[in-house]
């Protein structure tokens, strides 16, 4: 199994570095420069080819090899990160995100996206039913660990590591990575596909795909399982940025911190199922447990704006609101590995070509529910408070909850 584990390891790690350098250092840069929760929000819009992946994803079932589709988007990666060092970075002087940069950073994340189909394509495939708690332990980790060191240890560095430097290693690193899916042993022995003489037609392949046992379910779920708390990751952090933490501390807290609990959280989850723990039940419990974690934060959020509330250094609210952060991210990588093993369960049953579509269908549903929330939860700050905001954010954590009293059996 080690020989399947290390190279999507290594290769889910370089799919995280864009999303952590647009999540964890780029709000930041921008709060810091001037901009509302607003326009910090919309900036979540360089996201979009994320959500467009089942435009390409057929293709990729039907068209070339997976280890081809993963060789040429990588390095297709390492070649804009060349192209961003020699730009200036956000924030440098300028009252927002200059245009080459975002044009670039939205080229990065259709790159990224491509690799995604290939890639969790490739692990449907790949890993056996007894496997998939351990494979999506591996995704889950390698992914946030990526994002970890593109977000939270840059912004923990900025002061010693350029923006010039910082993507020059990003492009070595997405060659490297390249290198690895050509030339890796379990990628170089799955079967290559039988070539397609003719495209699908659209209505007949979603129909197919949504044919598949306990498909409509689970898009519903991965649809709301995250939607309050990625609102409130999304916004708690910058919420601390206007009480005075600082933005390095912040760095290290909801960066390094934050990630390290969450690894932590998907490892415990991919341990769990491998010790046959029964999936349903495993998730009821742990987003009942994320349903009271959220509820302190909520209660921090009130404090906040108390007389006589201070966040300064060495206080007890200071150090609840940043401990907060870590339990939250501990919770949300347990139920992200768990979930995404019911998500790749499912796409198991379907049939061999249509398996990179199914799971990009699901995986396109989970992310466009992270970004609704993510996006919107600045301007709901701004136009409502943080108080009514979080306290919707509370009720919408409690919905998914409820939504698994609906679960087929194909999901347990």
């Amino acid at each position: 199994m080690h020989g399947k584990l290390l190279p999507l390891a290594g290769l889910y790690l370089v799919q995280g570095l864009p999303y952590g350098l647009q999540s964890g250092l780029l709000p930041v840069l921008l709060r810091a420069g001037g901009l509302s929760l607003t326009r910090v929000g919309l900036a979540k819009v360089l996201y979009t080819p994320w959500l467009l992946k089942l435009a390409w994803a057929p293709l990729v079932d039907a068209q070339g090899s997976v280890r081809a589709w993963l060789t040429r988007s990588t390095a297709g990666l390492g070649l804009v990160c060349g192209l961003l060092a020699g730009l200036p970075p956000p924030g440098a002087g300028q009252a927002g995100l200059p245009a080459a940069v975002a044009g670039l950073l939205l080229l990065l994340n259709l790159g990224a996206a491509v690799q995604d189909v290939a890639l969790d394509a490739l692990a449907v495939q790949l890993l056996e039913p007894a496997e998939l708690g351990p494979g999506n332990t591996v995704q889950v980790v390698a992914y946030k660990l990526g994002a970890a060191l593109a977000g939270g240890a840059l912004l923990a560095l900025q002061p010693t590591l350029s923006w010039p430097q910082l993507f020059l290693l990003l492009a070595a690193t997405y060659w490297l990575a390249a290198a690895l899916a050509w030339v890796a042993p379990a990628l170089r022995r799955l079967p290559q596909p039988a070539p397609s003489k003719q495209r699908p037609h659209t209505a007949h392949l979603l129909r197919d795909v949504l044919a598949v046992p306990g498909t409509l379910w689970t898009a519903g779920f991965v649809l709301t399982y995250k939607l309050g708390e990625q609102g409130a990751s999304s916004l708690f952090p910058l919420l601390l940025l206007d009480h005075g933490v600082s933005a390095p501390e912040l760095g290290l807290w909801n960066g390094v911190g934050a990630v390290v609990c969450s690894i932590a959280g998907s490892s415990l989850g991919g341990t769990l199922l491998a010790k046959h723990w029964e999936l349903l039940p495993l998730l009821r419990s742990v987003l009942r447990l994320r349903l009271g974690g959220l509820a302190c934060q909520t209660a921090l959020v009130f404090h906040l704006d108390t007389l006589g509330a201070s966040m300064g250094p060495g206080t007890i609210l200071r150090g609840s609101a940043l401990l907060s952060l870590c339990l939250q991210h501990f919770l949300g990588g347990l139920v992200t590995t768990v979930t995404f093993t019911g998500m790749m369960r499912c796409s198991q049953l379907a049939p061999r070509a249509l398996q990179a579509t199914h799971y990009s269908l699901l995986a396109t549903l989970e992310l466009l529910g992270k970004l609704l929330l993510g996006a919107l939860a600045g301007g709901l700050a701004d136009g409502l408070g943080p108080h009514p905001c979080f306290f919707l954010l509370l009720i919408l954590s409690a919905l998914p909850v409820l939504y698994l009293g609906l679960a087929p059996s194909t999901f347990l």
